[in-house]
């Protein structure tokens, strides 16, 4: 019989899951989010959004992963031999996702280091895609950036490292450092901005609610995306983790302390963010949503100009900033790299060092691409792409699948309440069944529409203005080869009976 591998502890198990949850994501798409769907009041759908629908799929993966014990491609297969497929789809999204997000890191990496002397100077927006990246036009490679390839090479010598040094030693240690210490660095960046000239405005304009906005169905979408992007659920990641928890842990508890304890780092963003803003918008006298803006133009053109109209100590501030990136991309970096690392363990019956050293190796190489003078604009198609029609498209099929296909909602719900103290009730049934395919449906719907007309409607032009064989390529044959590419893996055999295994034994060797 073979062993699995083994949290050493819940906290630790908990700490890495919190650690795949909050990611850059929480740091530069929630305040922007929030503020752009009505301010405070974004708070109503945005909490009923992670009720019925954040942490009832992370019950459900959590539920996989524990009664499966294997990673997602061997947990669907467990569950139904004909359903295999969906968990490597999900694997080949965090493939696509680990190539791109480690890029973004580097780049976070050189910006810690560029904050000591505030080398970006005062036209922040040229440094970054001029001086740094060197960019080029769409579609063109133009040669490596050393700026980006050297922190690049760091960052998947460490990642990779910790993941070969497996779960309890590896995993659990490194988000046992990352996590806390990246909620310190955090909270001392939001106690300085909050004493900035302006952060109370910042505040008021974060906070204050637009109650006419919850009425919007656009807002709750806007929410329930929100949710769903930001707590590392539908590709892979939470079924992977949990498949390394005790038999006795108690699941919906965990779910409850992930879910909140994410929602929380956000809100904690949030606040940060806004205080920030404020003060650029006092320095520069214009209204605060004009100095808004979302996603790397955040992080790496509007923060840089803000910290260089910091009073005082600009340099350390600009230095915690881009450390906290680093230290969130980190911990989720690594949570994506375990998906694909236990499936090809799990299906290929090899050691988790070699599976590290082959899927964590490939993916580094495939990585190079993004590190070209062109790579910004493959990872800008790449991550819309992948995000909108991998990410949420497998989230529908998943719960689809599961509620209303399989009909196994409620043997999860039964062995969820069998190891847990808060027991679940036709609240998370019906929020699985019923109002998440709906939301879920509606927005893959709409995305689909969208994006299909602007490919075949000349004056509205394509995203991102590319043309259209550029988003063919970098865009929707990604997006379609992650799901074609996990088919052929499932239709290819196992090479050990062990994993046909339903139930495998924890590796109590690594737990002591």
């Amino acid at each position: 019989m073979s062993t699995r591998s083994q949290w050493g502890t819940r906290a630790g198990f908990i700490l890495a899951a919190i650690g795949s949850a909050v990611g850059l994501g929480n740091i530069w798409r929630f305040p922007t989010t929030a503020f752009e769907n009505g301010g405070g009041a974004f708070m109503i759908p945005y909490l009923v959004a992670l009720l019925t629908a954040g942490i009832p799929i992370l019950i459900m993966e959590f539920t996989m992963g524990h009664k499966y014990r294997g990673s997602s491609p061997l947990t669907f297969k467990n569950m139904n031999k004909k359903t295999e497929w969906v968990g490597w789809w999900g694997v080949l999204i965090a493939f696509v996702v680990s190539t791109y997000y480690s890029v973004i890191i580097a780049w976070a990496i050189s910006y810690s280091i560029f904050s000591f002397n505030l080398n970006w100077g005062s036209d922040t927006e040229n440094f970054l895609y001029n001086n740094h990246l060197e960019m080029v036009e769409a579609g063109q490679f133009g040669g490596f950036v050393p700026g980006v390839l050297i922190p690049l090479v760091i960052v998947w010598l460490v990642v990779l490292g910790v993941l070969y040094r497996g779960v309890r030693k590896g995993i659990e240690m490194a988000n046992r450092i990352f996590i806390p210490t990246l909620v310190v660095v955090f909270l001392l960046i939001v106690i300085r901005a909050l004493t900035l000239p302006g952060a109370i405005e910042g505040l008021n304009a974060f906070f204050t609610p637009d109650f006419d906005a919850i009425l919007d169905g656009q807002v709750w979408i806007a929410a329930y995306g929100q949710i769903f992007f930001s707590m590392s659920i539908a590709f892979a990641i939470m079924i992977t983790y949990s498949s390394y928890l005790p038999k006795k842990s108690d699941i919906t508890n965990n779910a409850f302390i992930v879910g909140f304890g994410n929602s929380s780092f956000e809100l904690l963003c949030g606040i940060g963010v806004f205080s920030v803003l404020g003060f650029m918008s006092v320095q520069q006298n214009v209204p605060i949503n004009e100095v808004v803006d979302g996603g790397i133009g955040l992080a790496f053109v509007a923060f840089p100009q803000i910290i260089n109209e910091f009073p005082a100590l600009n340099e350390l501030f600009g230095f915690l900033f881009f450390a906290s990136l680093v230290l969130a991309g980190m911990s989720s970096l690594i949570s994506i790299i375990e998906t694909y690392v236990a499936g090809l363990s799990d299906k290929l019956n090899i050691s988790r060092k070699k599976a590290v050293l082959i899927g964590g190796g490939t993916a580094a190489l495939v990585s190079l691409v993004f590190a070209t003078r062109g790579g910004i604009n493959f990872l800008d198609a790449v991550d819309y792409f992948i995000n909108q029609f991998g990410i949420a498209f497998i989230g529908l099929v998943e719960v689809v699948l599961i509620a209303w296909v399989l009909r196994k909602l409620g043997e999860f719900k039964e062995h969820a309440n069998s190891v847990s103290d808060i027991r679940l009730g036709g609240w998370w049934t019906f929020s699985l069944s019923v109002i998440t395919p709906i939301v879920l449906g509606f927005t893959m719907f709409d995305l689909f529409r969208k994006n299909l007309l602007q490919l075949f409607d000349k004056p509205s032009g394509n995203y991102g203005g590319y043309s259209d064989l550029f988003v063919l390529s970098s865009g929707w044959l990604v997006a379609a080869g992650a799901l074609i590419v996990g088919i052929i893996i499932s239709l290819l055999k196992w090479r050990a009976s062990k994993n046909a295994d339903e139930h495998k034994t924890q590796d109590t060797r690594e737990a002591k």
